[in-house]
Order: C-alpha cells, then sequence, then structure tokens
C-alpha cells in the first residue's frame, strides 16, 4: 500500500513545508500558509508525481495552479521568462546579450487591453491569479532558503517574480510556421531555380509557386541568425564540455518546425470496445529535462480539468474536463512572411514603402549584464515587423511578419477558453478565435460525439501565396485574417473515427485555391498506418490505442522494400543488404538489424543519390535534402522525374546507396549483420539546460540516458533523429488515452517524469515506463485521487 503523509490543516503564517522527497520519506511535514489565498486550498500528489490541485473558487485555483507549478518547475518557468522577455544576460552573464536582442524583438509590443480582450472575459484575471501563485512560492523561498531549487544555488542567483502581461507577451517559445522554409525555397531558386525546389518540397494541395515580381532570391547566409537565436532553447554551461558529452550533443535540439508533429484521433462509441468514444493524443516536440508539458489537475466549483499544459502557462491545452476531452496536433497554416526592403542610400533607417521613404521605428533599451555594465542595443522595425538583418552596402534589409505577434496569439494561452466547453458547438466557437500555434483539434464528449476543429489566425494574401519572401515596398499586403468558422471541420463522421498526423487533410471541396492555408505538409506515412488501423473491422479499446501509439510500423518502409525486392545484384554487400531487408516486417524495434540498415541507407545514402539522379550534381547541391513524398513517388513511378530509362536510373540509384549504408553499418556495427541492432544506434538523451557544460557526476543527476529507442521520423511513435549520429530530437515526451465518461480508466505518460527538480524521486522515474511503452493511470475522481496519494499539501490563507 502506498504510504501517504498528510499535512496538518490549522498553521500559523511562517511554518514550512518539507520537500517531496523528504514527505516521501516519512519526515514529518507541514501546510503552508500563503498571503494571497482566499480560501483554504489542497495539493494531492499521486504515485506518478501528478498534483490534483482542488480550491474553494476558480480565483483561488489559479493561484494554486501557478504556487504548484513553481513548485516543481520553478528553474524551468524561470528560465522560460529569462529567455522569453530577454533577460539572459542579466543572469548568465554577456554572451547572451545577443539572445536577449534577439528575444526583445519578438515580444508583443501591442495594446494591452486589446491583447486582453482577444482571449475572452476572464483572461487577464485568470493570468493575474496564475502569477500570484508562483511569486508567492518565490516569496515563500525568500523565507526558506535552504529549500531554493538546485540550479539556483548552483548558478548563484534568485527567481524573478512573474507580471500577468509577462505570460502572453513573450511569444518566441510557440511553433513557428514557414519562414525557415521560404528562406529555403529562395535560396535554391537562387541557385538552381523553381524546379529543383519542386525536389526539397513537394507542394499540396496542388500547386505552382513563382518568383515575386522584384525579388532577387540570393539572400545573405546569416539572414536567419537572429530569428534563430530569437527561438532556441538556452543552453548554459556553467563548466566546460568535457569530449565524451560532444558526440551526444553536437548540436541543440533541432528548431525546423517540419520535424514538430503529433498524432491524435477520435473513435466513436460504435467502434469501442468501451461503448463510450476514445481520444488519444501524442504531440511531439523536443525532448528536454524536464519535459515540455506538465500534467495536472484543476478542480473548483464550476471547473473540474485535467490534462496537460505548459507549466509556465495557466490552464490544460490537451486533457478533458469531465464533459468533454480534446487533444491537438499541428495543423500547417502559413503564418509568416519574410518581407525584403530597398534601403535608402542616403538613411540606412528608412526603406522604400509605395513610393516614399520610410523611417524604420527605432527602439532602445537596456540588457542588464551580470558582472558587467549594461549594454543598450537598438532594435529596428518596420510596419510589417522585427528587423532581423540589414546590408546597407547592398540597400537591402529584411522584417518578418507573423500571425503569432498580433493580439490574441500568445501560444496555447487560448486553451483557457475551449478548456471550459460543454459541446461541440462551444468547443468550436472557442476555437473560432484560436490563433497560434495552427492545429487539428479532436474533440469527444459523454454524449458520444466525436469532432474535428482545425484552428489558427490565417493570413488573408490577395495577390501572392506565401511561399517565397516578398518585397516590402507595398505590393504585398495582408487583407486581414480569414475568421476561423471559415477553415474545415468534422461532427460525428460516417466512418466513426477521425485522425491527424500533420499530414494535408484539407478536405476536397475546401476552396484552397483562394483561401491559401498553406501548402507545405509533412509526408503522411504516420496518418497512413493510423488509417489502416483505425478501418478495420472490429472495435478498438484503451489498450490498442496505447499500442497504436507506440507502433513502430514504417509504411515508408514497406514502400521502399516493395521496390527492392524484384533487385538482384552480384555485389556482396548488396546481396547481404537485399536479404536482409527482404525478409523484414518493417517493424523499426530496437533489436532489429533490419531497421538500423534501413535507417542508416534512408537518412544518409539514399536522398544523396536522389537527388544527384534528379537534378545532376551542380543543382543536387542546392537541395540539402529531398521530400519524402517526392522521393518515394518518384522512385515508384520513375518515369514522372528519371526519363524514358528511368526504371533502371532507378534500380541503380536504390542499389548504389544501399551498398554504401550497407557498409556504413559494418564500419559502426561489425561485419555479423545478425547482430546489427536498430537501439545500438538510435538513442534519446533528454539534457537539462545546465546539462551541456557539467562534468560527468553533474550529468548524470541532471540528464537522462542514454536510452535505446525504436522507431523512425515516419512511424505512429514518431522518433526523428539527428543524422549525424541518430540521436533522437523530437517524438511524444507527453501520451495521453482518455476512455471518455469513465475518466479513471484513462492513462497517460510523461517523460522522463513529472518533476524539475533534479533531487525529486518525480524527475526520472517514468523513463523506463516511457521507453517500454507503459502508461499511469490519469485519474480523476476525488476517491481514486485520494487513494492513490502520496503527498498531501494543505494551503491556508496567510498575512
Amino acid at each position: 500500500m502506498v504510504s501517504r503523509v498528510r499535512i496538518v490543516a490549522a498553521l500559523v503564517a511562517g511554518l514550512f513545508l518539507l520537500d517531496a522527497s523528504q514527505a516521501l520519506a516519512g519526515a514529518p511535514a507541514r501546510a503552508i500558509a500563503l498571503p494571497g489565498l482566499k480560501q483554504n486550498a489542497s495539493i494531492l500528489v499521486d504515485r506518478w508525481g501528478v498534483p490534483h490541485l482542488y480550491a474553494a473558487s476558480e480565483d483561488d485555483l489559479f493561484f494554486v495552479q501557478g504556487f504548484n507549478a513553481a513548485r516543481d518547475r520553478l528553474f524551468q518557468i524561470d528560465l522560460w521568462r529569462l529567455r522569453g522577455l530577454g533577460q539572459l544576460a542579466s543572469v548568465f552573464g554577456r554572451s547572451y546579450v545577443d539572445q536577449d536582442r534577439a528575444a526583445r524583438l519578438f515580444l508583443y509590443r501591442g495594446d494591452m487591453q486589446q491583447e486582453w480582450h482577444a482571449y475572452g472575459d476572464g483572461a487577464e484575471a485568470v493570468t493575474g491569479r496564475f502569477v500570484a501563485g508562483i511569486n508567492a512560492y518565490i516569496d515563500y523561498l525568500a523565507a526558506h532558503p535552504a529549500q531554493m531549487p538546485f540550479e539556483f544555488r548552483r548558478l548563484g542567483y534568485t527567481p524573478s517574480k512573474w507580471s500577468a502581461a509577462d505570460v502572453v507577451r513573450i511569444r518566441s517559445h510557440g511553433l513557428t510556421r514557414n519562414l525557415l522554409s521560404e528562406v529555403a525555397r529562395a535560396n535554391t531558386v537562387c541557385k538552381s531555380g523553381l524546379a529543383a525546389d519542386q525536389i526539397r518540397y513537394g507542394l499540396t494541395p496542388a500547386w505552382v509557386t513563382k518568383v515575386p515580381q522584384g525579388l532577387d532570391p540570393c539572400l545573405p547566409p546569416k539572414l536567419l541568425d537572429v530569428f534563430t537565436l530569437a527561438t532556441q532553447a538556452v543552453v548554459v554551461g556553467d563548466v566546460a564540455p568535457s569530449a565524451p558529452l560532444a558526440a551526444l550533443t553536437a548540436s541543440a535540439p533541432d528548431q525546423d518546425a517540419s520535424m514538430e508533429g503529433s498524432n491524435n484521433w477520435v473513435i466513436a462509441p460504435r467502434r469501442t470496445t468501451t461503448g463510450r468514444a476514445i481520444l488519444a493524443n501524442d504531440p511531439h516536440r523536443a525532448y528536454s529535462a524536464p519535459s515540455l508539458r506538465y500534467i495536472a489537475h484543476l478542480s473548483a466549483p464550476g471547473l473540474d480539468v485535467i490534462g496537460a499544459g505548459e507549466p509556465a502557462l495557466p490552464g490544460i491545452s490537451i486533457g478533458h474536463n469531465g464533459k468533454i476531452a480534446f487533444g491537438l496536433t499541428i495543423f500547417s497554416i502559413d503564418q509568416e512572411d519574410l518581407y525584403v526592403y530597398e534601403l535608402n542610400p542616403a538613411d540606412a533607417r528608412q526603406y522604400r514603402y509605395r513610393g516614399a521613404w520610410e523611417n524604420m521605428q527605432t527602439v532602445r533599451e537596456t540588457i542588464a549584464v551580470r558582472g558587467q555594465a549594461p549594454v543598450t542595443v537598438e532594435l529596428n522595425f518596420t510596419r510589417h515587423g522585427p528587423l532581423i538583418f540589414s546590408e546597407p552596402d547592398k540597400r537591402r534589409a529584411f522584417a518578418v511578419r507573423t500571425g503569432w505577434m498580433a493580439p490574441g496569439m500568445a501560444p496555447y494561452f487560448g486553451s483557457i477558453d475551449y478548456m471550459r466547453a460543454r459541446d461541440f458547438a462551444q468547443f468550436r466557437r472557442a476555437m473560432k478565435h484560436w490563433g497560434a500555434p495552427t492545429e487539428n483539434q479532436v474533440y469527444a464528449d459523454t454524449d458520444g460525439n466525436i469532432g474535428w476543429v482545425a484552428g489558427g489566425l490565417v493570413p488573408i494574401r490577395p495577390n501572392w501565396d506565401g511561399l517565397m519572401p516578398v518585397p516590402g515596398d507595398g505590393r504585398y499586403e495582408w487583407a486581414g485574417f480569414l475568421s476561423g468558422d471559415k477553415l474545415p471541420f468534422s461532427y460525428n463522421p460516417k466512418a466513426g473515427w477521425f485522425a491527424s498526423a500533420n499530414e494535408m487533410n484539407i478536405p476536397a471541396a475546401f476552396p484552397y485555391k483562394e483561401r491559401k492555408l498553406g501548402f507545405e505538409w509533412p509526408h503522411n506515412g504516420r496518418y497512413t498506418r493510423l488509417q489502416e488501423q483505425l478501418s478495420r473491422s472490429g472495435k478498438s479499446g484503451i489498450e490498442d490505442a496505447m499500442r497504436l501509439q507506440n507502433d513502430v510500423y514504417s509504411v515508408p518502409a514497406r514502400r521502399m522494400v516493395a521496390l527492392l525486392k524484384p533487385l538482384v545484384t552480384m555485389d556482396a554487400r548488396g546481396a547481404a543488404a537485399l536479404r536482409l531487408l527482404k525478409d523484414w516486417d518493417y517493424q523499426e524495434r530496437r533489436d532489429s538489424g533490419a531497421a538500423a540498415l534501413y535507417e542508416m541507407w534512408w537518412s544518409r545514402y539514399l536522398g544523396g543519390a536522389f537527388t544527384h539522379a534528379v537534378l545532376g550534381a551542380k543543382d543536387a547541391a542546392s537541395v540539402p535534402a529531398p521530400d519524402a513524398t517526392v522521393l518515394i513517388d518518384t522512385l515508384e513511378r520513375p518515369g514522372s522525374r528519371l526519363g524514358k530509362d528511368g526504371a533502371a536510373v532507378r534500380d541503380q540509384v536504390l542499389l548504389g546507396s544501399l551498398v554504401a549504408a550497407y557498409a556504413d553499418m559494418e564500419r559502426m556495427q561489425g561485419p555479423d549483420a545478425a547482430a546489427w541492432q536498430w537501439g545500438r544506434l538510435h538513442t534519446l538523451y533528454p539534457m537539462h539546460a545546465l546539462g551541456a557544460g557539467a562534468d560527468q557526476a553533474l550529468r548524470a543527476k541532471l540528464n537522462v540516458g542514454p536510452i535505446a529507442v525504436q522507431g523512425g521520423a515516419y512511424t505512429v511513435n514518431q522518433s526523428s533523429y539527428r543524422n549525424t549520429d541518430f540521436v533522437q530530437n523530437n517524438g511524444p515526451s507527453f501520451r495521453v488515452v482518455i476512455d471518455v465518461g469513465n475518466w479513471d480508466n484513462s492513462r497517460a505518460m510523461n517523460m522522463p517524469g513529472q518533476s524539475g527538480d533534479p533531487e525529486s524521486a518525480h524527475y526520472r522515474d517514468l523513463a523506463p515506463k516511457w521507453a517500454g511503452g507503459e502508461y499511469f493511470p490519469l485519474l480523476y475522481s476525488r476517491a481514486a485521487v485520494e487513494a492513490a496519494a502520496e503527498l498531501r499539501i494543505d494551503l491556508v490563507p496567510g498575512r
């Protein structure tokens, strides 16, 4: 039986609470008296580290949510604030000034009244109470410095207090949409033309773009440095990195938005073994320690919602409220444009706009620097957005316009509205105003209804498609935004299920040529696998959903091996490679030698051989990697791009690149292919922000792994990796399967654990379960929570 620690309720201000690890050991613990709390509240932490928050009012509930988030994730949310507001140098020194300046370019600087109004009634009040709770925990630590989290003690600084505006002004932590691809397309066009870019990224629905009139597509090589600095994670190196670590941390987590995927699906009661709807969701993001997402349960009169959110935001973005369940994936709306300006030769702060020179807006701000004098920086803005690069000698400058800088666009913050919905009409109404990131939201309710709503702010581009940079001279202007109710949706589909996996899912009847939501979508391999499994005859249960989330069957591998099966070769390595792959079941398990060979072939050799065959050596150099959909479709129909002898050329590409991959596997894992294993190549190493520059002992404390992992970029259990070393850098750290109506039968997982404190038992305890495809129960009823509670914290109003 799990031991419980009850913290007595009647206490006076100033008494302290020992940390969770002490409470677990049975040490005496007491309640906390909190100034700002209006009525008694409690936090019950279950054996998996999930906090269940109970308050007498919503006002107190969001206060407690902020307090609890700080209790479990204070360094993570403090770093989030420092990075987002551009204040890293105040703690970490002069080397972070450039990142601070970049982040400040992408702060929301508009009217705050308009901003709060965009989220609906009560948004500002909710946020105010949430940050008051964070600040209350910071005050508590000031009175009890011995309980200050490890990172603050090591780095020698104290956490900063939040204002409500900080939460919504920070925009650069959200997923970006298309800017990187615009620049990549321009670079390919500069070197090789639009035909080569069709190999780099195939456009769907069917579309042919063109170079905007007056655009020079040859862009400066460091154009995106500032944007990358503004949106990347923070790595703090307070100790010189050691050599062994370098192989595991060759770069920061990949920021390529095309890698940010997710899966979700809903199944109607008539197709489930439970007789109730089932909702499953596993959003995919970069891995870290602690996890990006945090599971919590918020309960007060009028609101009882559980699931995952981001720890620095109030509310829940994925989960259920006792009536409806909801889950998200990315829907690829293009919300970004790069504008290119002609500068005034007499004044580099002026750019040409509609026949006249227009002044940039210049803002000067002071960046505090730890241990040194502050630094004054200039931030320049055009009418379209922040200036990220300037070439005075070429009389050019570049600025970014983003939908997510508009009022009401703080990433994920809009969930404080839809998490209250009680039916599909209310849910769709809330999603009408959803801003960022752009999403497929799936829905299920206790009445047996299921649905899908696409959401996100859509710029209206009257005379171009958003696929390339455009001149900023006034000819390419957004004409407002598409109303959210013009986006596609589905309610109780005839199939009895709906799924999304970031594939191009714009309905055939949708007027995409007029509305131009976006033309860049990931390969549909994950969706195809979901479709195959969910369309089978028979009914599905909770266990089936969990298995499907962990499925490592590769649809692209099946298609590629089908091309290999007819081939023969006299080359010994080629023949051995063909034997290994022809007998494969397309399951990318850890112990699979075929999976190791396939991924080596796919990621390091096949793409290059393909682009050389299609484009020739010169133009192939302008395409770092081909689009997966274009590659597979072309190899299956080689006459489309490889000429009248396309089949022969295709077979040469397949065999030549496969032989090279086999040789590389021999080099890395030895000559005996029977001993090869994908998990020996493919590992996961979630890192703490301090983990990159730590010594061996500290790395062991802060980082998690390495863990041998399975799956690939196109399996449902998505497992993208760096080609340089096969280290997984993207995938489902959070999973949830919801039994809609029998809530205590729902399951969840959060990798590597719930706590952000490296000294907590819940910092890494879920990692082995995650690696094994296991889950824990996402408990909802008070009785079930009480039975599984291992820690109780009673909060009382204080002075």
